[in-house]
């Protein structure tokens, strides 16, 4: 079965990217950090139990001064499938079933010269050019197996710069759930595929950021 159609929020050219051995885009590492109940708060907290969890949704934002009538405005609800994370080569693919559709969100080389049909040299990081976040709800990721995962976070706000983003460590006992306008990628596990429950809100507005069109630079998420 082929994927979803490819969703390309940044926009950018993915058969004419950039490369880093020319220099013509930078790199910035992200900071390593192992999730925890100390290092989560502002960008989301441990799921434990997929079929119990709840996602965070966003009441419709109001144009004046009268509130929403209680109770509405969060009525479009969730929506959940498997969202399936897999290594094609050098590239790392995601697809996303519950929305349909399908991403590239990462190189394990340099992105200009990273192929499909060619060996990983260096699993230990992985480099990206996008993120995004969701103003009208949250996201869980739950693995199906125990598969350690990484998930790349930045705290809320439209100025947000490659800096800002941290990665955070998961041992894949347990999934995460993305608070809303928490600027996230789809995650990525250390295994060469891992498939994830995943559930959010049925809206999915995504806002996004272009790493290197905007920045120059592409975002580097260490691994291991």
């Amino acid at each position: 079965m082929s994927d979803p159609a490819l969703a390309n929020f940044s926009g950018i050219d993915l058969s004419r990217l950039p490369s880093i051995a020319r220099r013509e885009a930078g790199v910035v590492r992200a900071r390593a950090v192992v999730a925890s109940d100390a290092s989560l708060p502002g960008y989301g907290h441990f799921v434990d139990d997929f079929a119990r969890a709840e996602v965070t949704i966003v009441p419709w934002p109001v144009a004046g001064r009268r509130p929403l009538v209680a109770g509405t405005g969060v009525e479009g609800g969730t929506v959940e499938d498997r969202f399936v994370m897999e290594r094609r080569g050098q590239v790392q693919h995601a697809v996303n079933h519950a929305v349909g559709r399908s991403y590239v969100t990462g190189w394990l080389e340099d992105p200009a010269a990273a192929r499909e049909d060619a060996p990983i040299v260096d699993a230990s990081r992985i480099y990206t050019h996008e993120a995004n976040y969701h103003p009208d709800g949250g996201q869980i990721f739950f693995p199906l197996s125990t598969t350690p995962y990484v998930a790349l976070l930045a705290l809320p706000g439209d100025d947000v710069r490659a800096e800002d983003f941290v990665a955070f460590w998961f041992d894949g006992t347990r999934g995460i759930h993305i608070d809303p306008g928490v600027w996230h990628q789809p995650v990525f596990p250390v295994a060469e595929r891992a498939v994830f429950d995943n559930r959010q809100g049925r809206v999915h507005a995504c806002v996004s950021i272009d790493f290197v069109g905007e920045l120059g630079v592409y975002v580097e998420v260490p691994l291991r």
